[in-house]
């Protein structure tokens, strides 16, 4: 028996009467289809492993094997690109700074006003010719036998005098003057070392040499004018200031003196005999190579970014290797530092050798920070653009901080009381931001970021003034002036029978 509807037509009939026959069939046969499709899905996944097995095997695993090619290639060569980078760094900066004549005279030109180093100078200085004079012996001849003990004491007391005259003449203008001229004349003919000509670096027997004699000629003209006694005659020497060496100079010296100079008088050694020939070769090739090592840098990153599966992965890489790299050669390149300052005396002389060495290398020191901080800075990027859950996270995290900022700051820009408050305290906000501009450039050493402390103060200065003379003028051109505003409108009396007119004033309304 079949149910029926409220129209007393069956379910398989429509409003019409007339019987729905292909409604059953359809949906059955839509059952059916659906059955059969995941049948059939099954069977394939049943036969999954038997097509692994199958032709097609050979293709997967050959597809794998250059997936882990490129991946293996790519790490050599960002590996490869990493240490250039800071190799070429290295050499960008030896040859702006160790082999250009004007950056070197610029970076050694202040070392005197370094107190370790002017000790040192004055120290060898007074040395080389206290040494070459024998005041002890002098002063021991020139006075009678009892008091031949204060000879010693004496000579002390001189050299004390002696040396500090010196350091006050390496505070003038005359010394800074005579050493950048010495130093530049030694650096060019260091550079030119190859072709042996030089009058204040010279190669002899394979020594390379500083030859110091313009300005123990100058040292003994300053100790002439405050002690014109100390060497008994007037020693009549000439005043340089070129920082060349005047042919027959020594000589001249000698027979001021009345004594016979070594042949090495104040000269300091800078290469041995046996450095002298693996410095120039490694000059050479250096001078070759430090195109050819920033070329391939750029080409094996390059190469890399192109090779690699992942290319996000390969700069995150190229990030961690390069900050690897910083360290890895930081730390050598000081044990080359220690190793070489070792070879230096201790005490005065070596304390001064290691200010020496800082001076020198400081603007390597600033360029490797910086490697380091892009290399971190890479990584920590490439890491963000990363689809794990923490770089998610932190994205929407910046992303909704930041339109939080941009809409907390226009409702600021737009509140009038903050606009009011910074133009009545514009003098003391400005003072506040030049002290705050101070203090951060006090903390910074690059340019480019005092650049940028700049820059951003002289926007805010800007804003400021702009927030005032917009305030003023509103001030100024007083508030708006409203409309009156419109009378109610007449109230009109009731009209009919029942209405009451209105009682005149002093009389009493009916009752």
């Amino acid at each position: 028996m079949n149910a029926s509807g409220p129209s007393g037509n069956s379910d398989n009939t429509d409003n019409t009467g007339v019987p729905d026959a292909g409604a059953p069939d359809t949906g059955a046969a839509e059952l059916e289809r659906l059955r059969a499709e995941v049948a059939d899905l099954r069977a394939r996944l049943a036969e999954r492993p038997a097509a692994r097995a199958g032709p097609a095997a050979p293709r997967a695993r050959g597809g794998n094997w250059v997936l882990g090619l490129r991946k293996a290639v790519a790490i050599v060569l960002i590996s490869l690109a990493a240490f250039g980078a800071v190799a070429s760094v290295i050499g960008v900066w030896g040859a702006r700074t160790a082999l250009n004549t004007d950056r070197w005279v610029a970076t050694v030109a202040p070392l005197p006003n370094h107190p370790e180093v002017n000790a040192a100078m004055a120290t060898y200085l007074t040395g080389q010719v206290f040494q070459e004079l024998n005041v002890q012996q002098r002063l021991t001849e020139a006075l009678p036998p009892k008091a031949a003990f204060l000879a010693g004491p004496t000579t002390d007391a001189v050299q004390t005098f002696v040396r500090e005259r010196i350091q006050r003449f390496m505070a003038t203008e005359e010394f800074r003057t005579l050493w950048e001229n010495a130093n530049r004349n030694a650096h060019t003919a260091i550079v030119a070392v190859l072709e042996n000509r030089s009058a204040t670096v010279a190669v002899q027997n394979g020594t390379v040499t500083l030859n110091l004699l313009p300005i123990v000629n100058n040292v003994l003209v300053t100790v002439e004018r405050q002690l014109p006694t100390l060497f008994g005659k007037k020693l009549d020497l000439p005043e340089l200031t070129s920082g060349q060496i005047p042919p027959g100079l020594q000589q001249r010296i000698q027979n001021a003196l009345g004594i016979t100079l070594p042949a090495d008088f104040a000269q300091i050694k800078l290469y041995h005999h046996d450095q002298l020939g693996q410095v120039q070769r490694a000059v050479v090739l250096f001078k070759r190579s430090v195109v050819l090592l920033v070329v391939s840098t750029l080409l094996c990153l390059v190469l890399a970014v192109a090779v690699s599966p992942n290319r996000r992965r390969t700069l995150l890489q190229f990030g961690v290797g390069l900050a690897i790299a910083v360290v890895v050669l930081t730390v050598a390149l000081r044990a080359v530092r220690d190793r070489l300052l070792e070879q230096v005396p201790d005490g005065l002389y070596r304390q001064a050798a290691t200010v020496t060495v800082h001076e020198v290398f400081r603007t390597l020191r600033t360029r490797g920070d910086q490697l380091l901080w892009l290399g971190l800075v890479i990584a920590v990027v490439a890491y963000l653009a990363g689809p794990g859950r923490v770089p998610r996270w932190l994205r929407h995290m910046t992303v909704a901080g930041s339109r939080q900022a941009v809409r907390a700051t226009r409702e600021a820009w737009r509140n009038d009381a903050i606009r009011e408050w910074l133009a009545r305290n514009q003098d003391p906000v400005r003072i506040g931001a030049a002290a705050v501009a101070v203090l951060a450039a006090l903390l910074v050493s690059s340019w480019l970021a005092l650049l940028i402390i700049a820059v951003l103060l002289i926007g805010f200065e800007v804003l400021v003034t702009l927030v005032g003379r917009q305030v003023r003028s509103r001030a100024a051109s007083g508030p708006a002036t409203a409309p009156p505003p419109a009378p109610p409108p007449s109230a009109t009396p009731p009209s009919g029978p029942s209405a009451t007119p209105p009682s005149a004033p002093g009389t009493a309304a009916p009752v």
